[in-house]
């Protein structure tokens, strides 16, 4: 029987795994909300969708990542995993925007009405955030990106215009609310709080019936904390 399975991760906020038929049936999913830990983490959830599905790797026909966008390291643990995991089955890997999934998500469990401006925030460490702006569609399922995404402080987006008349959500919201509040229709802390990758795999498939570029590259959109020390300097007397 040929592959027909969809392995999709993500690893922008936490570590999340699903695995779904190409028709989007949902046949396993795992996450985990230790931030830190996404390389002790993903490996394991792997092994358990597999499992609980009754799955062998080559029944997957396509791999589907989060592309952030996350720091560095995190976000590169994902990228890794699904590139060599879709190599050793020679499959091709999906990349999906991860803020995508999350409004989308977000839009689904709020009810949102067509044309509500949806603003996804999520931790950029640094006291920023990752944002993107979306407007809903004809339903909750469709979503258009009308900003982002990028990377900046909270005081910023609300002294911009970029918060003015949305819906707030994502991790971001629970920690700089009080900032993105006042200019923003509402914020809901806790409407999402990670992608939900099987939202990914039905995003990358729609994405794909439209034409649309689904390169895996990632969105780190600044450089990463840890840096290689330059040379040294010569001291001159």
């Amino acid at each position: 029987m040929p592959a027909q399975l969809v392995l999709s991760i993500d690893t922008s906020v936490a570590v999340a795994v699903a695995l779904t038929r190409t028709d989007g049936t949902v046949l396993a999913e795992r996450s985990s909300d230790a931030a830190r830990l996404q390389a002790e983490r993903l490996a394991p959830l792997l092994a358990e969708v597999l499992a609980e599905a009754g799955a062998d790797p080559q029944d997957v026909a396509k791999v589907v990542v989060g592309t952030g966008p996350a720091p560095f390291t995190g976000l590169r643990v994902g990228l890794v995993s699904a590139q060599t995991f879709a190599l050793a089955i020679d499959a091709p890997v999906h990349g999906v925007c991860s803020l995508d999934a999350l409004a989308l998500q977000a839009a689904s469990t709020l009810g949102l009405e067509p044309g509500t401006s949806v603003l996804v925030v999520t931790d950029a460490k640094r006291r920023e955030v990752y944002w993107g702006r979306y407007s809903v569609g004809a339903d909750a399922a469709t979503l258009v990106r009308t900003a982002g995404p990028g990377v900046a402080l909270p005081a910023a987006l609300a002294e911009d215009g970029t918060t003015t008349g949305a819906v707030v959500v994502g991790p971001g919201a629970s920690l700089y609310g009080d900032v993105l509040a006042p200019s923003s229709a509402a914020v809901h802390a806790d409407a999402v709080t990670q992608p939900d990758p099987a939202v990914l795999a039905r995003l990358a498939s729609a994405a794909a019936a439209r034409g649309d570029d689904l390169d895996p590259a990632p969105l780190y959109l600044r450089r990463p904390d840890a840096q290689v020390p330059g040379a040294s300097k010569r001291a001159t007397g």
